[in-house]
């Protein structure tokens, strides 16, 4: 790659393609298909890789769907089984553990985790387990 935006910057300073070739040690064919390429598509980096599997339509849902799930007051967790099991059922595809953490890195999302909260818990049921003595206070003797 180097070479050929080497190739096409001394092309528009008007050097000579057989010159071109001499000094970049390329045949003067391939000189003349990158010159050829840039006047006809200008700089484009060739695309490498397969294509992604999911559209970004399909993204957006995941990562609405994402999102929905940690806002929900179910007080559960939402594993990488989870997010595996909805991109199989609502999109027919599946994917390996290790990429469902990519998908969702790639969507700004971090996997951490929080303490979960039961649904049925209250401020007040919280302050009276705070109070209750459990044998490992400082105030207590042993």
């Amino acid at each position: 790659m180097r070479i050929r935006l080497l190739t096409v910057a001394h092309f528009t300073e008007g050097q000579n393609k057989a010159q071109m070739a001499r000094l970049l040690k390329v045949s003067r064919r391939m000189v003349n298909e990158w010159v050829s390429k840039y006047l006809s598509n200008g700089v484009s980096k060739k695309q490498s890789g397969r294509p992604p599997r999911m559209s970004s339509s399909q993204l957006t849902q995941l990562s609405t769907w994402v999102s929905e799930q940690a806002l929900s007051n179910k007080g559960e967790r939402i594993t990488s089984m989870d997010v595996r099991k909805y991109i199989e059922t609502q999109f027919g595809l599946f994917f390996h553990l290790n990429l469902i953490y990519k998908l969702l890195k790639k969507l700004g999302f971090s996997w951490t985790t929080s303490r979960s909260k039961h649904p049925k818990q209250t401020s007040e049921a919280i302050e009276v387990f705070k109070k209750v003595s459990c044998g490992n206070d400082l105030s207590h003797p042993i």
